[in-house]
């Protein structure tokens, strides 16, 4: 009985060391790709002056008049803007 459970802890510590082997050599093509589309979690929001809607100012699309940068939720947005203008 001891040897029973000494024998799968053994196969149970080689299958988990093989298994963490194959996770790392398949999650760095994940991760790169991952990193590349990672909008960011926080921030600070600008409100859409044509729509209203709060939009990070890390992923708006801007445009500036002046010394003044405007920030928008799409390009749909900022071109309305420009055409209102």
């Amino acid at each position: 009985m001891v040897l029973a459970i000494f024998v799968i802890s053994i196969i149970r510590g080689v299958v988990g060391v093989l298994t963490k082997g194959f996770a790392d050599f398949v999650a760095p093509r994940q991760a790169s790709s991952a990193k590349r589309d990672k909008i960011p979690l926080s921030g600070e929001l600008k409100k859409d002056p044509v729509c209203g809607t709060y939009t990070s100012a890390a992923t708006a699309v801007t445009k500036t008049i002046g010394k003044e940068t405007l920030y928008f939720c799409s390009s749909d947005c900022r071109d309305k803007y420009v055409a209102g203008s």
